[in-house]
């Protein structure tokens, strides 16, 4: 079973810095993708950023590049998204998601909250 465990979440003043992180398990192969989501109050679920596990392409959305690093550490099963810079637009739940052979997995969110 499947299971995305984020963390790292909390209150930072705008400019400043936070890293999440996605612990994973219930892999059998290195074929996934993991990445984040975040939704803010009022606004539809948008793809932040993932990771491909078997060779580390990576995506962010355009309002987060330069500013947010995806990373993996396959023997810590965990996926790190580093955000520097933040602003008050990125205040939101973020989600930690996988795309593992065609199936969809949800963690639970971790509130991010960027005060100006």
């Amino acid at each position: 079973e499947v299971q995305l465990q984020a963390s790292g979440g909390g209150l930072v003043q705008a400019g400043g810095s936070l890293r999440l992180s996605c612990a994973f398990s219930g892999f059998t192969y290195d074929d996934w993708t993991i990445g984040w989501f975040r939704q803010a109050p009022g606004q539809e679920r948008e793809r932040v950023s993932c990771i491909v596990g078997l060779d580390g392409t990576t995506y962010y959305v355009d309002s987060v590049k330069g500013r947010f690093t995806i990373s993996k550490d396959n023997s810590k099963n965990t996926v790190y998204l580093q955000m520097n810079s933040l602003n008050a637009e990125d205040t939101a739940v973020y989600y930690c998601w996988s795309v593992y052979y065609g199936m969809n997995y949800w963690g639970k969110g971790t509130l991010v909250t960027v005060s100006s």
